[in-house]
């Protein structure tokens, strides 16, 4: 059994796959999610798991070099853009228009589906390097 925190199968194994500039999208439980793009489904009623809690777990063995947000998160859920700001550190925050990363999910490798309610709840990780 993993020793770590991320014990999700598929998700870890879609962490694996990654190469440096590939992106993962986790997503609240009302984002579209491209026919496409595969779709990791962890939404198992309102609030479970948050989106803060996947991003953070994600974060355990996921190396991120930036990440992209809907403008309107700032705006609309100020404390969940506080909070995503807090978790990733230095890691870069672009923001774009909410219809803009929309369309953006559809070069995902994945879409982590949470059973998030909050509204523009969904930052889309682009994957760095390790060395």
């Amino acid at each position: 059994m993993k020793k770590t925190a991320l014990i999700n199968h598929r998700l870890s194994e879609v962490i694996a796959m990654m190469g440096h500039k590939d992106t993962m999208t986790i997503a609240d439980s009302g984002l579209p999610i491209p026919k496409s793009v595969e779709r990791i489904d962890l939404a198992l009623t309102r609030g479970i798991p948050t989106f803060l809690d996947t991003l953070k777990v994600t974060l355990s063995e996921l190396n991120v070099e930036e990440a992209i947000v809907a403008s309107e998160m700032k705006n609309v859920s100020p404390e969940v853009y506080s909070e995503v700001k807090k978790i990733l550190g230095d890691v870069p925050i672009v923001e774009v228009p909410h219809e803009e990363l929309k369309l953006m999910t559809k070069d995902s490798m994945a879409v982590v589906r949470t059973g998030e309610y909050t509204p523009y709840c969904n930052i889309i990780l682009r994957s760095g390097v390790v060395f």
